[in-house]
């Protein structure tokens, strides 16, 4: 397999970004009008479906998915409906670039998961600066949320660090469907996770006395379901066929920025200067992690 990148593929690279970060951006404008838990819902299963007429009879899809459910389950758990209503619960207190850009610590938490329960992924010197960098980025984010006169909620600013967290699990655990088609573990987890999400909303939000929410909602809804997630998926799949997994990562450098920009764009978000500093120190830690700059240093002398 040719890993290289060449200009299409840092295209798609680019567009993934974009469309990853809009999913922060259509969630922050659904929130205000649906409540977390059912828009979870609406976002997997119209997600799934999208997915199941992609894959349309190919893979053996329901003989796997029927083999392991249980694994679908869990995966689907932690991967999307637990994170996702993390984030859009804190979602209904903060805007879409912090949520993205706390969010992103999602790659220094698999490191420190995958160090504690694998064999085979232990943390190195450049790997444990990388961390130490990124998590001095969050405590900067959520430090003002600390004190009483911060403008956001201290347990807003924690929940998209959990749902890092939950994502990092879900990454280690994801390791088991390595023989598994991508788009059959995609799709899979997305089926599981949105009939663990049914009950929940059913039972928390009882959607049917909700007052029908306003078009712009819909459109986000539809946006997060179909283009930033069924479609997200499939080109995040495309790029790590082409050019492998560690390639593919570089899309969590482009996901706070385009986040951060559709917020500022259309929904008057403003960065403080600390919000800044965070950023640069999570990105900083992301490019220490990634290792690829310092190869390139090193290379270079």
């Amino acid at each position: 397999m040719d890993s290289r990148m060449n200009a299409w593929t840092w295209g798609l690279l680019v567009l993934l970004g974009l469309i990853w970060g809009g999913s922060f951006f259509f969630a922050r404008i659904a929130v205000q009008h649906v409540p977390p838990l059912t828009l979870v819902f609406f976002r997997l299963l119209l997600a799934a479906l999208a997915l199941h007429i992609y894959i349309a009879g190919r893979f053996d899809f329901y003989a796997i998915l029927k083999d392991r459910w249980r694994e679908f389950l869990i995966l689907g758990l932690i991967n999307n409906a637990l994170p996702h209503a993390l984030i859009f619960f804190g979602q209904t207190r903060i805007g879409a670039g912090l949520a993205a850009i706390l969010n992103a610590t999602t790659p220094i938490w698999t490191v420190l998961i995958a160090n504690y329960f694998t064999s085979d992924e232990k943390l190195s010197p450049a790997k444990i600066v990388g961390c130490l960098v990124g998590l001095a980025g969050t405590i900067v984010l959520i430090g003002p949320g600390m004190s009483a006169g911060g403008e956001a909620p201290l347990w807003a600013l924690l929940l998209p660090v959990l749902a890092a967290i939950s994502y990092g699990f879900a990454a280690t655990y994801g390791k088991r469907f390595k023989n598994v088609p991508a788009p059959v573990t995609a799709a899979g987890q997305l089926t599981a996770s949105s009939l663990i999400a049914l009950p929940l909303s059913l039972l928390a939000d009882r959607p049917w006395a909700l007052a029908a929410p306003p078009l712009d909602a819909l459109l986000a809804i539809l946006a997060l379901a179909l283009l930033s997630t069924a479609f997200g998926y499939i080109l995040y799949f495309r790029i790590m066929a082409t050019a492998g997994a560690t390639n593919a990562s570089l899309v969590t450098l482009l996901v706070p920025p385009s986040a951060i920009l559709l917020g500022v764009l259309f929904l008057g978000e403003r960065l403080a200067l600390s919000e800044f500093a965070g950023i640069g120190l999570i990105g900083f830690g992301l490019v220490i992690l990634d290792g690829r700059a310092y190869r390139l240093l090193a290379k270079a002398a």
